[in-house]
């Protein structure tokens, strides 16, 4: 049975590699504003999860 945990098998080389790649790939002046962006869409999303599940809970009272 082959197991998929090579995926989550990365030491501090394939770490560093990964870092340099996306710094050459988005510059240091970009990866800031990333990071805001990613951060703003995560809130974001909890917001609309919180919401859901409290949309929810009110249409299980009122039944």
């Amino acid at each position: 049975m082959i197991q998929p945990m090579f995926l989550f098998a990365l030491g501090a080389p394939e770490i560093i590699l990964i870092v340099l790649v996306v710094v050459l790939l988005f510059g240091g002046r970009k990866i800031p504003e990333l990071m805001r962006g990613l951060g703003k869409g995560m809130k974001e999303f909890k917001n609309a999860q919180k919401d859901e599940e409290i949309s929810e809970k009110k249409e299980t009272s009122n039944e």
